[in-house]
């Protein structure tokens, strides 16, 4: 047995040995011009990671935008994984996450002011964005997940990594998780280590700091996730008077998760605050919902004592919210648990500035009205 998972892991170690040339080499041809991205005369952020998967891309293009939108027009583009249409795609009022896809309606359910697009050519979205006289006059763009689309250089690069798998812990697919080596992290201006523990330990700072070792020109950041109130998915179908984490504990309920996420650890690392009469069905990261799997839901709640609720996650819950096939009789039970960022060691405002002045300083009327103030030859 021991020498079966040797010879796997032998395979594995030659095949990332491969990959690691490929991604090199791609690398190379862009860092060397063969290869041409483009850069916007417009302040773009990307927001993304070196490895598959789970870092919290999503709430901190949720934070960014939160940000932003409170003094300027904010777009936001990502490629729409696993949505079924194609091409170039503006939400409006009839998306869901079929057309846009889940985090990217994710986004637009909360932020509905916000444009929100999708494209896989990022370099083709982001032009049609700024073509777009009604979205005008727009402020900034927010790419997500694009750290790996050297189609597009942003003028602003956000590199995110997990706090329980740190990118210089990882080793390149498909041995590890990284989908580029270590010392591509020299792309990004910000950092992000995410997923921390709300009372990290000043020794971990410094360790982590080091392990990272930022370049002079990029800065460091350290977040956690705060749950918020849980809500019912479906207000018209819920209870006259919605049911919150307090009621959880007080009234003793029971509670089904149900998640389709890449690690649900810490949901239920918060519901155990509050309860540890709970059972879970998890699913793997962007999961598409089936009858049979609706079934296997509902027979599993039903089998569950009552006071009871169904938890679900913002990302499953922009999955679920329009799918025919959910059954009637689970809706006025299912809640949604929210999630958002805090950055850590009261670092809020300096991220803050550093985004805000990023945009103003490269904002379109910035630049024209130093043109304009510019002497004539």
């Amino acid at each position: 047995m021991n020498k079966r998972l040797f010879l796997v892991d032998l395979v594995l170690w030659m095949l990332s040995g491969i990959y690691a040339v490929i991604v090199r080499t791609r690398n190379w041809m862009f860092d060397s011009k063969i290869l041409r991205s483009k850069a916007f005369d417009f302040p773009i952020i990307s927001v993304g990671n070196l490895t598959v998967g789970g870092t919290g891309k999503t709430p901190h293009t949720e934070y960014i935008v939160s940000l932003l939108s409170q003094s300027m027009k904010v777009a936001t583009l990502s490629r729409g994984y696993k949505r079924k249409t194609s091409g170039f795609v503006l939400a409006d009022a009839s998306a869901t996450g079929t057309t846009i896809g889940d985090e990217s309606y994710q986004i637009k359910r909360k932020f509905p002011e916000v444009a929100v697009a999708v494209d896989g050519n990022r370099r083709r979205g982001i032009s049609k964005l700024l073509a777009n006289k009604d979205l005008q006059p727009l402020s900034a763009i927010v790419l997500d997940d694009a750290f790996q689309h050297r189609y597009v250089t942003p003028g602003l690069n956000i590199l995110i990594t997990d706090f329980n798998r740190l990118f210089t812990d990882d080793h390149i697919l498909p041995y590890g998780r990284l989908r580029e080596p270590i010392h591509s992290k020299s792309r990004a201006n910000i950092i992000i280590v995410s997923k921390c523990p709300e009372t990290l330990h000043p020794m971990d700072f410094r360790v982590i700091s080091k392990k990272i070792n930022i370049f002079p020109y990029q800065s460091l950041y350290f977040t956690t996730y705060q749950y918020g109130e849980i809500y019912p998915l479906f207000n018209s179908l819920a209870s006259s008077q919605p049911i919150t984490v307090a009621d959880i504990k007080a009234e003793k309920m029971q509670v089904l998760i149900v998640t389709g996420i890449v690690s649900p650890q810490g949901i239920y690392e918060h519901i155990e605050k509050f309860t540890t009469n709970y059972d879970k069905i998890t699913f793997s990261d962007h999961h598409n919902f089936t009858q049979k799997d609706y079934r296997s839901i509902e027979r599993k709640f039903n089998e569950t004592k009552n006071p009871k609720i169904l938890l679900v996650t913002e990302k499953d819950a922009a999955r679920i919210v329009n799918d025919n096939n959910l059954p009637e009789e689970l809706k006025p039970s299912i809640y949604v648990l929210p999630i958002k960022v805090k950055f850590l060691s009261g670092q809020e405002p300096k991220f803050n500035q550093q985004l805000t002045t990023y945009v103003k300083e490269n904002s379109r009327n910035i630049r024209l009205s130093k043109k304009e103030n510019q002497p004539s030859s």
